[in-house]
């Protein structure tokens, strides 16, 4: 029998942060269709405070890549709240990952895997890994190092 991503999470042993709220006037989580689109998360942690600074002059890329997995587990939890169990995705489609960082930093797809690699070990290989963009910017909100916006399939209700 196949383990569900539900599973497989609980397997990995990590916790989910709180599902962050609204910092302006956007929805965090909308379907449209048979897809759900998650806003732009940052790097919410299990107590809801954030992980700040800027990667290459206040964080390291190890440290970068760590906030882009807790980017991504913010981003399960907002699905986990509006949809109840992350066994309601099929798979992810799109990835668009910012970098707050130095000019000079060139590594941006190696912090985003943080994101990409949590993503693939709760959905497997085949459906959680997409498309992708990882990007370099002059600054985020609240200096967070990381901010990620997402696209998923949802299951065929049944």
């Amino acid at each position: 029998m196949q383990i569900t991503p539900d599973q497989q999470f609980e397997k990995l042993g990590l916790k989910l942060p709180p599902a962050p709220t609204p910092k302006g006037v956007y929805k965090p989580f909308l379907i449209v269709g048979n897809f759900a689109y998650v806003s732009g998360h940052g790097t919410t942690k299990e107590d809801g405070s954030l992980i700040i600074g800027r990667i290459g002059k206040d964080l390291t890329i190890e440290e970068g890549k760590l906030a882009a997995r807790q980017v991504g587990l913010a981003i399960l939890a907002t699905l986990k709240q509006n949809l109840g169990s992350l066994n309601k995705i099929k798979r992810v489609i799109k990835v668009l990952g910012m970098v707050n960082c130095v000019s000079e930093f060139e590594r941006h797809p190696f912090v985003i895997n943080g994101c990409s690699e949590l993503f693939a070990s709760v959905w497997g290989e085949e459906n959680g890994i997409g498309v992708r963009s990882a990007v370099g910017m002059g600054s985020l909100p609240d200096n967070i190092p990381v901010e990620i916006e997402a696209m998923f399939e949802l299951r065929n209700p049944s």
